[in-house]
């Protein structure tokens, strides 16, 4: 039995806010804990999306696993950005959907 749940970063396109809530409770009721990107309210500055966007890929760091939420198959360039920093950390990423 390992010491600590497992830790999964959600990474996706904030369109698809719905669906990576689905993912969250799905994981978390599995047992894993969950690092999901931010939902803010409103229009967001081009400085907040610059620093949500370093901030998400420092949330891929403790992870153990990144899931890639892609409905359709989609995956925007913040979401590649974001899987690049996961490879180069070493950390496996999977896809909801697969293409």
């Amino acid at each position: 039995m390992p010491d600590r749940p497992e830790i999964v970063c959600l990474c996706g396109s904030t369109r698809f806010a719905e669906e990576m809530r689905a993912v969250n409770r799905d994981l978390t009721l599995a047992g894993a804990i969950v690092v999901a990107p931010a939902e803010p309210d409103g229009l967001v500055t081009e400085e907040q999306k610059a620093a949500l966007g370093a901030l998400h890929l420092r949330k891929i760091d403790p992870a153990d696993r990144v899931l890639v939420v892609n409905p359709g198959g989609y995956v925007g360039e913040s979401t590649r950005r974001e899987i690049a920093h996961a490879h180069a950390t070493g950390k496996p990423v999977s896809f909801t959907h697969p293409g």
